[in-house]
Order: structure tokens, then sequence, then C-alpha cells
């Protein structure tokens, strides 16, 4: 069985996005760029209905890449039991309530046995203080935890 990946919207962004002038996001969209192939060939790949809905906003010629660009990923249908985890994940602090799309990232991902979420967002997804959070919460509600990493880290396995 290949590996499950979901795609969180940040990844799509960093792929379509004009190239950045600061050396960090530089690199990230190279990454992005380099890992993209091997999603659609390597991977079971997966997006949301949440990623397809971000992945509009924004300007129309952006938006209509993004969307192109995430087509032929199946989608994941947003259900009660991922959203009763995301509030779990909110109400215990994993992640601030400011940032509910984040939560719900992650437990669509957890609810439906995805292996590993990609994204670029280390503010509130991606760091080792807010990951043990998450995987506490997850497996304590008899679920197995998503490994959270960027792109970068997702093409340094060798499968």
């Amino acid at each position: 069985m290949e590996k499950r990946i979901y795609v969180e919207t940040t990844v799509v962004s960093y792929l379509i996005a004009k190239p950045n002038r600061d050396i960090m996001i530089a690199g990230h969209q190279e990454a992005t760029r380099e890992l993209w192939p091997e999603l659609l060939t390597k991977y079971d790949t997966y997006i949301s209905a949440l990623v397809y809905e971000e992945a509009k906003r924004g300007d129309p010629d952006q938006a209509k890449m993004r969307l192109a660009a995430i087509e032929p990923f199946p989608l994941l249908d947003i259900d009660d039991e991922a959203r009763s985890l995301a509030e779990k994940l909110i109400a215990q602090k994993a992640i601030p309530a400011k940032y509910p799309e984040d939560a719900l990232h992650i437990a669509l991902a957890a609810a439906n046995g995805i292996d590993v979420v990609i994204t670029w967002n280390f503010a509130h997804m991606n760091n080792p203080f807010t990951r043990k959070m998450i995987r506490q919460i997850i497996e304590g509600e008899g679920l197995v935890c998503p490994e959270i990493c960027s792109p970068e880290e997702l093409m340094e396995v060798d499968t």
C-alpha cells in the first residue's frame, strides 16, 4: 500500500506563487516544486474540501492555477468526526482558537487514516511543541496521529 499524504494549503500556495526574493521562501518554493511530481506518482495524495476552498481565495489567476494543481487529488469530506477532533485540538490548546482551519486540516488527516500531513505552516502546525500536543490529543482519542512535516522533510524519505 502506498503512503497516504495530505497536502495542506500552504504547500500548493508555495507551488504556484511567483518566485520570492526571500531566500528561505524561495527555497521552500523550490522544494515544493521538486516534491510535486512525487505527490502525483509515488504517494496516495489527498486534499480536503477545506484545501479546495482555501485554494480558491485570493488573486483569480493564482487561484485558478492552485485549483488546477490540486485537481488530480481525491477530496476528503469534512465530517462530524473531523470537526469534533478539530474542536478538541483547539479546546486543549494544541492549535490556537484563532486558527480553526489549521486544527481541521490535522483532524481531517487523522480521521481519514492519513500517514503524513505536509505543510509550510511552522507557526501553528509543524513545530516540535505543537506536534507533541497534537499527537497526545489524537492518540488520546484512539486514533493514529499523522506525522506532520515540511515538503523538504518528505523529500528526504526513501520509500
